[in-house]
This record gives C-alpha cells, sequence and structure tokens, in this order.
C-alpha cells in the first residue's frame, strides 16, 4: 500500500489582505505549513490558522521565511548561518506559542520561498536550519525538498524528515524547483497536476523541464494555498489518490 501526505501553506493572509481560501482548503490536506508573521501572517491568523488545523486534524508545521512582506518571501536575502538559526528559532517559537496555547503540538518545520531554495541548495545553510530545529524540539520533523541539502543535513543532525515533492510546480533537470519567473513554473490544470503527482508517488520520479526525468522520494505532496487553482488541485489530488487505493495521511515521526 502506498500512503502519502498532503501539505499546503496556510495563513499567508495579513492585517487587511486575504491570500487562499484557507477554510475551503483545511479539510482537504493532512498538513498545514502556518506562516510564522515574517513573509505572512499576523498574530490574529496565526492563532486562526491554528484553531483550523486543529478542528480538522491537521498536522501543524511551522513555516518561517525571509523578513520580506512586500515580496511575499520570495526574494533572496543573504544570511549568514547564525543568522538563519536565530531568524528560524524566532519564528517557530512563535507559532509554537499559539500551538501550545490552543492544546496541540507543533509537527513540523517546513522553510518558505526563498529560504527553502537557499536552503535546499546550500549545505551550510541547510544545517544551520536542521540545528535551530533540533535545538528547540528534536521531534519535530523537517520538511525538505527531496534530494537536497535541507534533507541530508537534518538526518545528520538526527532529526526525522519528510521528501516533499510539488504538485503544482515545475522541476529543472538538477531536481530544483523552476523559478517562477520561466513559462511552466507554475502548473495551473489539475488534470496534469493530479498525473504528475500519481508518477511521483507510485513510480518516484517527474519529468523535468527539458524532457528528461528526475528521480525523488516522495513522502509529503505540497500545493501552494496562494495559487488561484489550490483547491481545484487539491479535489483533484484527492480524487485521484483515492481511485489509486493511496493513502492520504500525515508524516508520522
Amino acid at each position: 500500500m502506498w500512503k502519502i501526505d498532503l501539505n499546503c501553506d496556510m495563513g499567508e493572509a495579513f492585517g487587511v489582505y486575504t491570500s487562499g481560501p484557507d477554510a475551503d482548503i483545511m479539510p482537504l490536506i493532512t498538513s498545514a505549513n502556518i506562516a510564522c508573521g515574517w513573509h505572512a501572517g499576523d498574530p490574529h491568523v496565526m492563532r486562526k490558522s491554528v484553531e483550523l488545523a486543529l478542528e480538522h486534524g491537521v498536522a501543524i508545521g511551522a513555516h518561517p521565511g525571509h523578513a520580506d512582506l512586500v515580496g511575499f518571501g520570495r526574494r533572496s536575502i543573504r544570511l549568514s548561518p547564525a543568522e538563519l538559526k536565530d531568524y528560524v528559532t524566532y519564528q517557530v517559537g512563535a507559532l509554537a506559542a499559539f500551538v501550545r496555547a490552543a492544546g496541540g503540538q507543533l509537527h513540523h518545520v517546513k522553510a518558505h520561498g526563498a529560504l527553502y531554495n537557499q536552503a535546499a541548495a546550500d549545505a551550510d545553510l541547510a544545517r544551520a536550519f536542521a540545528e535551530a530545529v533540533a535545538a528547540f524540539d528534536e521531534s519535530l520533523i523537517v520538511v525538505g525538498l527531496a534530494n537536497s541539502h535541507l534533507i541530508s543535513e537534518a538526518k545528520r543532525v538526527g532529526l526525522p524528515v519528510a521528501n516533499e515533492v510539488f504538485a503544482d510546480r515545475g522541476y529543472l533537470p538538477n531536481g530544483a524547483l523552476m523559478p517562477r519567473n520561466l513559462p511552466g513554473a507554475v502548473l495551473h490544470d489539475p488534470d496534469v497536476v493530479a498525473a504528475r503527482v500519481l508518477s511521483m508517488v507510485k513510480e518516484g520520479r517527474v519529468q523535468a523541464s527539458d524532457g528528461s526525468t528526475v528521480q525523488l522520494e516522495a513522502d509529503t505532496i505540497c500545493v501552494h494555498g496562494d495559487t488561484p487553482e489550490a483547491l481545484k488541485h487539491l479535489q483533484a489530488l484527492r480524487c485521484v489518490l483515492a481511485e489509486a487505493e493511496i493513502d492520504i495521511i500525515s508524516v508520522t515521526r
């Protein structure tokens, strides 16, 4: 039997600004990565997102990113490993406080946007990220790009990991995600998304931008909550995974 986790980046509203139909998405996923206030989110949104996840039995993860509200955390900012550790600790601690106050338990940590891509490609930053998580709570799962430094360095530190694949993003031949400014970087057709996910889960591979095949391990599938088709993507995934008799369940430690 195959099994897979469905995760989504949530709580990315801020003040009067909204992002994604969180109330409709939450019942369809098994893990939520909740913004910690730096790339998106605010204390009120964080609390409401945690409560919504607990209401639906969804595993809660912290989603730290760059201090970049204007760029939604998708602009690269140079950080030293020491700075990264402090920034991750600060944000994970903030989200964990809301989880504890609501009677829940923090389950995982997943970096956001540019921070995610930088740590996936840079072993020193990946190690700093993993060390920050381990110092906070060694039981937390690090969610990282499959085959990346985020996975290998978290394992080296002794943390549980979840190899992440992306339902709605294009891949480069080296297994990295395509930059969002390139054609085909973001996928919009639910049928295409569903077919790619089946290939990743059952066959451990995905077609890259040049037509080559990328081999990968899939523990959790990400659907971006700010993508306009996010709800349709999740509905299509739910249907195709059920038809393929693939269990949808949150990643275990």
